[in-house]
């Protein structure tokens, strides 16, 4: 059993302290006032969180979260500057705006991303094989050709040179390399089977 007595209590005659002096108590960490103040702001609290959030249930948890807060930043509470329900409330109001914020910052998120995935599904996996597969076609069909139509199209298609500096580099007139590589190319094509 309990035998503290109640803060509130006061002696015959005397008022009991109101939530200033509960709260300059609670600062110094007495437990027995936050039990008082607890009992005389918990209410109001908890109303003007539920008129913000409109979920009783987020409500409680976050008159909970300033109740807590009550408790830790009391020595904060300057009474010449807010009564101390003005303070407590102002609080709660804070928190309740918060997370109002923040569920609506999620929802956000949520839409956002959601918007963003409206493209088709890009599976790395099977692109890198099929670009495997075929890089190793055409690698197959490249050795299919002679080694002067090799030479002209690497040249030209993987170094970027004109059929001028291929020429140069081969030492060929440069319409020999047109013909080469365009005798390369169609074998390629035929070869991987593309069709114009």
């Amino acid at each position: 059993m309990d035998k503290r007595v109640p803060v509130t209590t006061a002696e015959p005659g005397e008022a009991a302290p109101g939530p200033e002096e509960l709260l300059r108590r609670v600062a110094g960490g007495d437990e027995a006032a936050f039990e008082a103040l607890y009992d005389v702001i918990a209410g109001p609290v908890m109303g003007v969180v539920v008129r913000v959030l409109r979920d009783r249930a987020q409500a409680e948890e976050v008159t909970q979260e300033v109740l807590l807060e009550v408790w830790r930043q009391a020595a904060r509470y300057e009474e010449d500057r807010a009564a101390a329900l003005s303070w407590v409330l102002m609080i709660a109001h804070r928190r309740a705006v918060d997370r109002v914020r923040s569920h609506q910052a999620a929802l956000d998120r949520d839409d956002r991303a959601g918007r963003m995935d409206v493209r088709r599904p890009f599976d790395q996996v099977s692109e890198a094989t099929f670009a495997n597969v075929d890089q190793r076609r055409v690698r197959r069909c490249l050795g299919a050709l002679t080694d002067l139509q090799r030479e002209s199209i690497v040249l030209a298609y993987y170094n970027g040179y004109t059929y001028r500096e291929v020429g140069v580099v081969l030492k060929t007139p440069p319409g020999t390399v047109k013909t080469r590589i365009r005798d390369g190319l169609i074998r390629l094509r035929d070869c991987l089977g593309v069709t114009s």
